[in-house]
């Protein structure tokens, strides 16, 4: 096979998958007049190719969506042209999956399709290269937003450095455990002490007041338990508290210092970190974030997703919550998963809080699976991703 027909699809990943497993010469896409018309959505793909290291020659003809004969008639045009060509009918409308069957009886070309359950391709007719081939790539989540035409831009987290602190994540969330009630208050007194000086290096010696402003007015003293389990995991040293007065110590670093004037940050990195504890997946990014590149005439849109993760070409999208689980995150978790992975990605949202009725309800229509602060508190959280990915605890 040296040219590969493709029905395009909405879902991206539909329309690059048999392409980059097989690699030919060239790739012809039947697809929808504003498909075959958008030059952006064409360089999409030429470019993801191009990253993933090799460029077919590519060509994008107009098909009907509903016309059965016009895209045999196609179909069969093509084939006499590339009488070496192959058909993958895992995408495409309804009608252009009928006008499929139709031409392979008619010209006895090679067909195949992929099933996203098996994580293989199989032989309609003919195709025997494809016949119960296991998938065996892998792909990153810079590939999954390069293929829905997003760009990867640097997030709040510099994942290089996580590695020297996963000693330090369980302790700081069994931490967070410990004083989850007391928690948005012992961040705001950090925040309060040590204040953040827009363009100059923060310092990492601090010393503040015992008591501080709070959110709404009131007064929020020093927690002196926190601070002193903060200075037992070794995230701050040199503690001196004087009771009712002042509070001095200096933090670990700059990243402890974020972290500890961050709500989310503890979450974050306990997630991160039980997406490597899992062991399955091949690519795993805290704070992903990604621009859509010219989403509807209006430019670019720039949105966070908490925790990402790959395992071969099955993406997460993981959203994080120090907090109760509302409709809007849900909402927004279920566009990214579905703009950036499509039929198959996996959505999850961790929160602290402990899930209602009518949020676990909306998660279940869009398909997104909940895990609140029960499964947390019990050390369940690398078993449940395991559950989500469909892979058993060995």
């Amino acid at each position: 096979m040296n040219t590969l027909i493709e029905l395009y699809d909405e879902r991206t990943i539909e329309n690059v998958l048999a392409a980059d497993m097989f690699r030919p010469q060239r790739i012809i896409y039947l697809c929808p007049t504003e498909v075959a018309q958008n030059k952006e959505q064409q360089k999409t793909i030429r470019s993801f190719f191009r990253h993933r290291g090799w460029e077919p020659e590519l060509y994008f003809i107009e098909a009907s969506l509903y016309k059965v004969d016009r895209i045999v008639r196609q179909l069969l045009t093509i084939s006499e042209k590339y009488p070496d060509c192959a058909l993958d009918v895992t995408g495409g409308s309804d009608a252009e999956l009928f006008a499929a069957g139709m031409f392979a009886a008619k010209a006895n070309v090679s067909a195949f399709t992929y099933s996203r359950r098996k994580n293989r391709f199989y032989n309609i007719s003919g195709a025997e290269f494809a016949d119960n081939l296991p998938c065996d790539l892998s792909y990153s989540v810079e590939d999954f937003f390069l293929m829905a035409g997003g760009t990867l831009l640097p997030g709040r987290v510099d994942n290089a450095t996580l590695q020297k602190y996963l000693v330090d994540i369980d302790p700081f969330f069994d931490c967070f455990l410990h004083f989850r009630r007391d928690w948005t208050n012992i961040i705001t007194y950090m925040q309060r002490v040590s204040p953040a000086e827009y363009g100059q290096v923060p310092p990492m010696s601090i010393k503040g007041s015992y008591a501080v402003k709070g959110e709404r007015g009131g007064r929020i003293s020093a927690n002196e338990a926190a601070l002193r389990a903060f200075e037992r995991i070794g995230f701050i040293r040199n503690l001196n508290i004087v009771s009712g007065e002042s509070v001095s110590f200096r933090f670990r670093d700059a990243n402890t210092r974020a972290w500890l004037r961050d709500v989310g940050s503890v979450l974050e990195l306990y997630v991160y970190k039980a997406c490597l504890d899992a062991g399955i997946f091949n690519d795993i990014i805290s704070s992903a974030v990604v621009r859509w590149n010219d989403v509807l005439g209006h430019g670019s849109i720039i949105n966070e997703i908490d925790a990402m993760a790959t395992m071969g070409v099955l993406p997460i999208f993981i959203s994080c919550k120090v907090s109760d689980i509302r409709t809007e995150a849900l909402n927004e978790l279920a566009i990214l998963r579905d703009r950036f992975g499509g039929k198959g990605a996996k959505a999850v949202i961790v929160s602290t809080g402990q899930c209602n009725a009518a949020s676990r309800h909306r998660a279940a229509q869009l398909g997104i699976a909940v895990i609140d602060r029960d499964e947390l508190e019990s050390g369940a959280l690398v078993h449940r991703l395991k559950v989500i990915m469909k892979v058993e605890d060995t």
